[in-house]
């Protein structure tokens, strides 16, 4: 079997989309590569570790991930199932215009903005309407180009991301817990638990998780949940087994917590990724 399968989504003079799996084989660290072009990931499902000189970075579906032209980097899938994302192109020129039109965005070259942000659920929301949109074949090139835009306007701006900036030791612990909570996101973890697994008292885990990431653990964990529910609304049609196997209590705690998150419920955001419905609720 392939390592990879990538299908291309979308070529424009503006933007370029393809979906990339990766199976995620080899648990170690790859050869090394280097991106010729810019490229903005989103992972949706799954999670891969990049490696980068000698820092690393988990790559999960709650942020962007760059991919600036000429960068050496390795990647790794210490969690096994691989993964699967989003890829988006543009020119640093187009790159630069979003990044200066995004709301109190100061920093406009790629090499400026690190090396990730955490996207916030709208941003996730029309990440699995474009991707579902593609895959259903019911997205035409404008709402696509649009949507896509959209998405990464709304990833760059400094009020709807959030940019890590912590240590390297702080952000090490963090990614130590995402990997576990990765592993098995559907277990109802307590914070001992979690505490336990990467080696420090639960106090001072969510102490750092706060401050890394920007929004307490627990909110983190929730959102890992969703953003896995997004990906799988096209698969699965009884959405108490879906709620339950994620980790909620329940269908109405799965639902509530999706509204609250996504401005609908899982049900309505279903059949919205299927007709015109969908366009409002995604420039929310």
């Amino acid at each position: 079997m392939e390592e990879f399968e990538i299908q291309d989504l979308l070529s424009t003079p503006v933007i370029s989309i393809r979906d990339v799996k990766c199976h995620g084989h080899c648990k170690h660290k790859s050869a090394e590569e280097c991106s010729t072009s810019l490229h903005l990931v989103f992972p949706y499902r799954g999670l891969f570790m990049r490696h980068i000189g000698q820092r690393e970075l988990v790559a999960e579906p709650n942020q962007m991930v760059f991919f600036k032209p000429d960068e050496p980097y390795r990647v790794s899938h210490p969690v096994t199932g691989g993964d699967a994302c989003l890829s988006v192109a543009v020119s640093e020129e187009i790159f630069s215009e979003l990044a200066r039109g995004a709301e109190g965005a100061s920093r406009s070259k790629p090499q400026l903005m690190g090396h990730s942000r955490r996207i916030d659920p709208r941003a996730q929301a029309l990440l699995a309407i474009l991707r579902h949109g593609f895959r259903n074949q019911i997205i035409d090139l404008v709402e696509a180009e649009t949507l896509a835009l959209t998405l990464l306007r709304r990833s760059l701006g400094e009020s709807t991301s959030h940019r890590f900036t912590a240590r390297q030791n702080l952000q090490k612990l963090v990614d130590r817990a995402k990997l576990a909570l990765s592993a098995d996101p559907g277990r109802n973890w307590s914070l001992a638990e979690i505490g336990k697994e990467i080696g420090v008292s639960p106090v001072y885990l969510t102490q750092v998780f706060q401050k890394v990431e920007g929004i307490p653990l627990y909110r983190y964990l929730t959102r890992t949940r969703l953003t896995r529910a997004l990906d799988l609304l096209g698969e699965m049609q009884d959405l108490t087994q879906l709620a339950l196997e994620l980790g909620f209590s329940s269908h109405s705690h799965f639902s509530s917590a999706f509204k609250k998150s996504f401005g609908s419920s899982p049900s309505e955001f279903r059949r919205a990724m299927g007709s015109e419905a969908r366009k409002p609720s995604a420039n929310r």
